[in-house]
Protein backbone atom coordinates (compact mmCIF):
# COMPACT_ATOMS: atom_id res chain seq x y z
CA UNK A 1 0.00 0.00 0.00
CA UNK A 2 1.33 3.16 -0.97
CA UNK A 3 0.28 6.12 0.93
CA UNK A 4 0.47 9.72 -0.71
CA UNK A 5 1.01 12.70 2.33
CA UNK A 6 0.20 16.71 1.94
CA UNK A 7 2.57 18.53 4.17
CA UNK A 8 2.32 21.57 5.89
CA UNK A 9 1.37 25.27 4.28
CA UNK A 10 -0.34 23.71 1.14
CA UNK A 11 3.66 22.45 -0.16
CA UNK A 12 3.47 18.89 -1.44
CA UNK A 13 5.33 16.56 0.16
CA UNK A 14 5.22 12.99 -0.94
CA UNK A 15 6.12 9.63 1.70
CA UNK A 16 5.76 6.53 0.30
CA UNK A 17 5.23 3.49 2.58
CA UNK A 18 5.00 0.09 2.17
CA UNK A 19 3.03 -1.84 4.57
CA UNK A 20 3.07 -5.76 4.45
CA UNK A 21 -0.51 -7.56 5.39
CA UNK A 22 -0.76 -10.66 6.45
CA UNK A 23 -2.27 -12.80 9.38
CA UNK A 24 0.43 -12.78 11.67
CA UNK A 25 0.66 -9.24 11.81
CA UNK A 26 -1.33 -5.87 12.30
CA UNK A 27 -0.78 -2.46 10.42
CA UNK A 28 -0.68 -0.13 13.53
CA UNK A 29 -2.44 2.79 13.38
CA UNK A 30 -1.21 6.32 12.54
CA UNK A 31 -0.27 9.44 14.73
CA UNK A 32 -2.32 12.13 13.96
CA UNK A 33 0.01 14.78 12.22
CA UNK A 34 -0.79 17.94 14.43
CA UNK A 35 -1.10 20.61 11.14
CA UNK A 36 -3.20 18.18 8.82
CA UNK A 37 -5.21 15.44 11.15
CA UNK A 38 -4.55 13.27 8.43
CA UNK A 39 -4.62 9.32 9.83
CA UNK A 40 -3.84 5.69 8.68
CA UNK A 41 -6.44 3.64 11.21
CA UNK A 42 -6.18 -0.53 11.18
CA UNK A 43 -5.55 -2.37 13.91
CA UNK A 44 -6.87 -0.87 17.23
CA UNK A 45 -4.26 -3.43 19.27
CA UNK A 46 -1.27 -1.79 17.96
CA UNK A 47 -0.35 1.96 17.75
CA UNK A 48 3.15 2.57 15.63
CA UNK A 49 3.65 5.85 14.19
CA UNK A 50 3.89 5.80 10.03
CA UNK A 51 4.18 9.94 9.97
CA UNK A 52 7.67 10.71 8.56
CA UNK A 53 7.98 13.71 11.02
CA UNK A 54 8.36 11.71 14.18
CA UNK A 55 11.99 11.13 15.87
CA UNK A 56 14.27 9.12 14.58
CA UNK A 57 14.48 7.46 17.62
CA UNK A 58 10.84 6.57 17.71
CA UNK A 59 10.32 5.51 14.06
CA UNK A 60 13.80 3.39 14.19
CA UNK A 61 12.62 1.65 17.78
CA UNK A 62 11.62 -1.83 17.60
CA UNK A 63 7.75 -2.55 17.80
CA UNK A 64 7.92 -3.71 21.13
CA UNK A 65 9.36 -0.68 22.41
CA UNK A 66 7.68 2.17 20.00
CA UNK A 67 4.57 2.11 22.39
CA UNK A 68 6.33 3.22 25.30
CA UNK A 69 7.67 6.26 23.67
CA UNK A 70 4.84 7.43 22.20
CA UNK A 71 3.20 7.22 25.64
CA UNK A 72 6.28 9.06 27.11
CA UNK A 73 5.88 11.78 24.18
CA UNK A 74 9.77 11.23 22.73
CA UNK A 75 8.12 12.23 19.10
CA UNK A 76 7.37 15.48 20.11
CA UNK A 77 9.91 16.84 22.80
CA UNK A 78 8.61 20.71 22.42
CA UNK A 79 6.88 19.51 26.07
CA UNK A 80 10.14 18.50 28.00
CA UNK A 81 11.83 21.87 26.20
CA UNK A 82 9.39 24.11 27.62
CA UNK A 83 9.34 22.50 31.05
CA UNK A 84 13.32 22.56 30.52
CA UNK A 85 13.47 26.76 30.01
CA UNK A 86 12.00 27.99 33.54
CA UNK A 87 14.98 25.39 34.96
CA UNK A 88 17.40 26.88 33.18
CA UNK A 89 16.62 30.80 34.13
CA UNK A 90 16.58 29.82 37.77
CA UNK A 91 19.99 28.05 37.49
CA UNK A 92 21.39 30.99 35.20
CA UNK A 93 20.05 33.52 37.75
CA UNK A 94 21.48 32.11 40.87
CA UNK A 95 24.79 31.14 39.23
CA UNK A 96 27.84 33.46 40.78
CA UNK A 97 28.63 36.58 39.23
CA UNK A 98 30.79 36.24 36.28
CA UNK A 99 29.86 32.53 35.62
CA UNK A 100 28.43 30.37 33.39
CA UNK A 101 25.93 28.34 34.46
CA UNK A 102 27.26 24.86 35.91
CA UNK A 103 27.32 22.09 32.96
CA UNK A 104 26.52 19.41 35.81
CA UNK A 105 23.19 21.37 37.37
CA UNK A 106 21.78 21.83 33.45
CA UNK A 107 22.19 18.13 32.46
CA UNK A 108 20.93 16.99 35.80
CA UNK A 109 17.81 19.32 35.38
CA UNK A 110 17.81 18.40 31.50
CA UNK A 111 17.05 14.80 32.32
CA UNK A 112 15.18 15.32 35.05
CA UNK A 113 12.70 17.55 32.97
CA UNK A 114 12.61 14.69 30.36
CA UNK A 115 11.70 12.16 32.68
CA UNK A 116 9.11 14.07 34.61
CA UNK A 117 7.57 15.37 31.37
CA UNK A 118 7.23 11.62 30.29
CA UNK A 119 5.78 10.61 33.81
CA UNK A 120 3.12 13.72 33.40
CA UNK A 121 2.01 12.37 30.25
CA UNK A 122 1.56 8.86 31.51
CA UNK A 123 -0.83 9.72 34.13
CA UNK A 124 -2.02 12.56 31.83
CA UNK A 125 -2.82 9.38 29.71
CA UNK A 126 -3.95 7.13 32.64
CA UNK A 127 -6.30 9.82 33.61
CA UNK A 128 -7.81 10.32 29.82
CA UNK A 129 -7.89 7.37 27.83
CA UNK A 130 -11.84 7.36 27.74
CA UNK A 131 -11.85 10.92 26.66
CA UNK A 132 -9.02 10.67 23.98
CA UNK A 133 -11.27 8.16 22.54
CA UNK A 134 -13.42 10.55 21.35
CA UNK A 135 -10.29 13.37 20.12
CA UNK A 136 -9.51 13.29 16.22
CA UNK A 137 -5.96 14.24 17.63
CA UNK A 138 -5.70 11.97 21.12
CA UNK A 139 -7.45 8.67 19.44
CA UNK A 140 -4.63 7.19 18.45
CA UNK A 141 -2.40 7.35 21.63
CA UNK A 142 -1.06 4.03 23.12
CA UNK A 143 -3.48 3.59 26.18
CA UNK A 144 -6.47 5.26 23.90
CA UNK A 145 -6.17 2.77 21.04
CA UNK A 146 -5.31 -0.08 22.86
CA UNK A 147 -1.48 -0.54 22.02
CA UNK A 148 -0.62 -0.88 25.82
CA UNK A 149 -2.28 -1.60 28.72
CA UNK A 150 -2.85 0.28 32.03
CA UNK A 151 -0.36 -2.31 33.86
CA UNK A 152 1.84 -1.57 31.30
CA UNK A 153 1.73 2.20 31.77
CA UNK A 154 1.84 2.08 35.65
CA UNK A 155 5.13 -0.37 35.05
CA UNK A 156 5.99 2.95 33.46
CA UNK A 157 5.06 5.55 35.35
CA UNK A 158 7.48 3.67 38.20
CA UNK A 159 10.43 3.40 36.54
CA UNK A 160 10.02 6.62 35.49
CA UNK A 161 9.47 8.25 38.97
CA UNK A 162 12.03 5.99 40.27
CA UNK A 163 14.63 7.37 38.27
CA UNK A 164 13.59 11.13 38.82
CA UNK A 165 13.62 10.78 42.64
CA UNK A 166 17.34 9.16 41.97
CA UNK A 167 17.79 12.62 40.22
CA UNK A 168 16.23 14.69 42.63
CA UNK A 169 18.29 13.18 45.84
CA UNK A 170 21.36 14.60 43.76
CA UNK A 171 20.23 18.31 44.81
CA UNK A 172 20.36 19.34 48.82
CA UNK A 173 17.95 18.68 51.10
CA UNK A 174 15.93 21.89 51.25
CA UNK A 175 16.16 21.41 47.14
CA UNK A 176 14.47 17.52 47.56
CA UNK A 177 11.55 19.07 49.54
CA UNK A 178 10.73 21.70 47.13
CA UNK A 179 10.74 19.10 44.08
CA UNK A 180 8.89 16.57 46.47
CA UNK A 181 5.87 19.21 46.80
CA UNK A 182 5.13 19.38 43.48
CA UNK A 183 3.95 16.14 43.45
CA UNK A 184 0.00 16.69 44.24
CA UNK A 185 0.18 19.29 41.16
CA UNK A 186 1.83 16.56 39.22
CA UNK A 187 -0.84 13.80 39.66
CA UNK A 188 -3.83 16.15 39.94
CA UNK A 189 -3.60 18.16 36.68
CA UNK A 190 -5.27 15.97 34.48
CA UNK A 191 -8.51 16.06 36.55
CA UNK A 192 -8.38 20.12 36.20
CA UNK A 193 -10.03 20.04 32.97
CA UNK A 194 -13.55 18.10 34.31
CA UNK A 195 -13.73 20.25 36.90
CA UNK A 196 -12.89 23.93 35.54
CA UNK A 197 -12.14 25.70 32.83
CA UNK A 198 -8.66 27.00 33.97
CA UNK A 199 -6.97 23.81 33.53
CA UNK A 200 -3.99 25.94 32.12
CA UNK A 201 -3.60 27.48 35.35
CA UNK A 202 -3.09 24.66 37.55
CA UNK A 203 -0.29 23.41 34.48
CA UNK A 204 0.99 26.65 34.56
CA UNK A 205 1.80 26.04 38.17
CA UNK A 206 2.87 22.56 37.80
CA UNK A 207 4.90 22.93 34.60
CA UNK A 208 7.16 25.63 36.22
CA UNK A 209 8.33 24.51 39.38
CA UNK A 210 11.69 24.17 38.27
CA UNK A 211 12.18 28.15 38.29
CA UNK A 212 11.89 27.68 42.33
CA UNK A 213 13.47 24.18 41.93
CA UNK A 214 16.66 24.82 40.02
CA UNK A 215 17.35 28.58 41.96
CA UNK A 216 16.84 26.45 45.23
CA UNK A 217 19.26 23.25 44.16
CA UNK A 218 22.53 26.38 43.85
CA UNK A 219 21.35 28.94 46.53
CA UNK A 220 19.76 26.49 49.30
CA UNK A 221 17.01 28.45 49.80
CA UNK A 222 14.27 30.32 48.23
CA UNK A 223 14.80 33.88 50.15
CA UNK A 224 14.86 36.13 47.67
CA UNK A 225 12.18 37.90 45.77
CA UNK A 226 13.39 36.35 42.10
CA UNK A 227 12.80 33.36 41.49
CA UNK A 228 8.97 34.00 42.84
CA UNK A 229 9.03 36.89 40.10
CA UNK A 230 10.48 33.99 37.78
CA UNK A 231 7.42 31.86 38.73
CA UNK A 232 4.85 34.00 38.66
CA UNK A 233 6.29 34.99 35.04
CA UNK A 234 6.41 31.45 33.80
CA UNK A 235 2.55 30.74 35.19
CA UNK A 236 1.36 33.23 32.43
CA UNK A 237 3.72 32.51 29.71
CA UNK A 238 2.22 28.95 30.23
CA UNK A 239 -1.35 30.40 29.81
CA UNK A 240 -0.48 32.43 26.81
CA UNK A 241 1.09 29.03 24.78
CA UNK A 242 -1.23 26.31 26.57
CA UNK A 243 -4.57 28.34 25.86
CA UNK A 244 -3.50 28.55 21.84
CA UNK A 245 -2.52 25.05 22.42
CA UNK A 246 -6.04 23.91 23.42
CA UNK A 247 -8.04 26.06 20.82
CA UNK A 248 -6.83 22.63 18.64
CA UNK A 249 -9.21 20.54 20.31
CA UNK A 250 -12.19 23.24 21.42
CA UNK A 251 -14.58 21.12 19.06
CA UNK A 252 -13.49 17.84 20.52
CA UNK A 253 -13.77 19.04 24.16
CA UNK A 254 -17.22 20.74 23.73
CA UNK A 255 -18.51 17.20 22.51
CA UNK A 256 -17.02 15.07 25.59
CA UNK A 257 -17.14 18.02 27.92
CA UNK A 258 -13.82 18.72 28.73
CA UNK A 259 -12.78 22.10 29.88
CA UNK A 260 -10.44 24.58 29.14
CA UNK A 261 -9.10 28.40 28.71
CA UNK A 262 -10.47 27.99 25.13
CA UNK A 263 -13.41 27.28 25.72
CA UNK A 264 -13.45 29.85 28.27
CA UNK A 265 -12.52 32.92 26.92
CA UNK A 266 -13.13 32.04 23.50
CA UNK A 267 -13.65 34.84 21.00
CA UNK A 268 -11.68 37.12 23.66
CA UNK A 269 -8.85 34.95 23.63
CA UNK A 270 -6.52 37.30 21.98
CA UNK A 271 -7.47 39.95 25.06
CA UNK A 272 -6.70 37.64 27.35
CA UNK A 273 -3.44 36.38 25.71
CA UNK A 274 -2.27 39.70 25.22
CA UNK A 275 -2.95 40.67 29.38
CA UNK A 276 -1.25 36.95 30.07
CA UNK A 277 1.63 38.85 27.86
CA UNK A 278 1.53 41.61 29.43
CA UNK A 279 1.74 40.13 32.93
CA UNK A 280 4.71 37.94 31.96
CA UNK A 281 6.84 40.74 30.78
CA UNK A 282 6.21 42.70 33.71
CA UNK A 283 6.93 40.17 36.43
CA UNK A 284 10.17 39.35 34.27
CA UNK A 285 11.17 42.66 34.62
CA UNK A 286 10.44 42.69 38.43
CA UNK A 287 12.23 39.23 38.66
CA UNK A 288 15.86 41.36 36.52
CA UNK A 289 15.60 44.25 39.45
CA UNK A 290 15.29 41.83 42.23
CA UNK A 291 18.28 40.08 40.91
CA UNK A 292 20.24 43.04 39.66
CA UNK A 293 20.39 42.06 35.86
CA UNK A 294 22.93 44.05 33.85
CA UNK A 295 21.72 45.33 30.55
CA UNK A 296 21.90 41.71 28.04
CA UNK A 297 19.03 40.49 30.48
CA UNK A 298 16.86 43.95 29.37
CA UNK A 299 17.96 43.19 25.40
CA UNK A 300 16.74 38.98 25.96
CA UNK A 301 13.54 40.58 27.83
CA UNK A 302 12.84 42.82 24.90
CA UNK A 303 13.28 39.81 22.21
CA UNK A 304 11.25 37.73 24.33
CA UNK A 305 8.47 40.88 24.30
CA UNK A 306 8.48 40.96 20.62
CA UNK A 307 8.50 37.27 19.68
CA UNK A 308 5.32 37.06 22.60
CA UNK A 309 3.27 39.89 20.53
CA UNK A 310 4.16 38.08 17.33
CA UNK A 311 2.54 34.50 18.60
CA UNK A 312 -0.18 36.98 19.93
CA UNK A 313 -1.11 38.95 16.90
CA UNK A 314 -0.80 36.43 14.15
CA UNK A 315 -2.21 33.30 15.79
CA UNK A 316 -5.49 32.24 14.02
CA UNK A 317 -7.39 30.37 16.80
CA UNK A 318 -9.46 28.59 14.53
CA UNK A 319 -7.16 27.03 12.40
CA UNK A 320 -5.16 24.14 14.32
CA UNK A 321 -1.92 23.74 12.16
CA UNK A 322 -1.22 27.54 13.06
CA UNK A 323 -2.22 26.72 17.06
CA UNK A 324 0.55 24.31 16.62
CA UNK A 325 3.01 26.24 15.19
CA UNK A 326 2.50 29.00 17.36
CA UNK A 327 2.83 26.84 20.14
CA UNK A 328 6.08 24.70 18.91
CA UNK A 329 7.54 28.28 18.42
CA UNK A 330 7.62 29.06 22.39
CA UNK A 331 10.92 27.11 23.23
CA UNK A 332 12.63 30.12 20.98
CA UNK A 333 11.65 32.17 23.87
CA UNK A 334 13.00 29.77 25.89
CA UNK A 335 16.51 30.05 24.44
CA UNK A 336 16.74 33.75 24.17
CA UNK A 337 16.08 34.13 28.35
CA UNK A 338 18.54 31.78 28.63
CA UNK A 339 20.99 33.44 26.75
CA UNK A 340 20.52 37.04 28.13
CA UNK A 341 20.62 35.73 31.65
CA UNK A 342 24.11 34.04 30.90
CA UNK A 343 25.65 37.03 29.24
CA UNK A 344 24.38 39.04 31.75
CA UNK A 345 25.60 37.07 34.82
CA UNK A 346 28.57 36.90 33.13
CA UNK A 347 28.73 40.51 32.51
CA UNK A 348 28.08 41.54 36.51
CA UNK A 349 31.66 40.23 36.92
CA UNK A 350 32.76 42.87 34.79
CA UNK A 351 30.87 45.86 36.60
CA UNK A 352 31.73 44.22 40.06
CA UNK A 353 35.54 44.30 38.73
CA UNK A 354 35.47 48.17 37.26
CA UNK A 355 33.50 48.66 40.82
CA UNK A 356 36.37 46.67 43.24
CA UNK A 357 39.17 48.54 40.91
CA UNK A 358 37.69 52.03 41.27
CA UNK A 359 37.20 51.64 45.37
CA UNK A 360 40.93 50.31 45.14
CA UNK A 361 42.09 53.75 43.34
CA UNK A 362 40.11 55.39 45.56
CA UNK A 363 41.94 54.18 48.07
CA UNK A 364 45.45 54.46 46.88
CA UNK A 365 45.01 58.16 46.10
CA UNK A 366 43.84 58.37 49.85
CA UNK A 367 46.99 56.57 50.93
CA UNK A 368 49.04 58.85 48.69
CA UNK A 369 47.84 61.83 49.62
CA UNK A 370 47.85 60.66 53.23
CA UNK A 371 51.89 60.25 52.63
CA UNK A 372 52.64 63.44 51.33
CA UNK A 373 51.06 65.17 53.70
Amino acid sequence: MIIKSIGLNGKAQYAFWVVRLSTNSHISCATQIPSTKRFISTSPTQCTSLIPRASSLVAASPPNLKPYLQLMRVDKPIGTWLLYWPCTWSIAMATPAGQLPSLYMLTLFGTGAFLMRSAGCVINDLWDKDFDKKVERTKLRPLACGSLTEKQAVGLLAGLLSSSLAILLQLNWFSVAVGASSMALVVGYPLAKRYTYWPQFILGLTFNWGALLGWAALKGDLSSSAPFWMYAAALQWTLVYDTIYAHQDKADDIMIGVKSTALRLGEDTKKWLSAFGVGTVASLTACGMASDQTWPYYVALAATTAQLGWQVGTVDIDNGSDCWDKFKSNSWMGIILFSGIVASTLLKENEDSKELKNKLKVREDEMDDVTVN
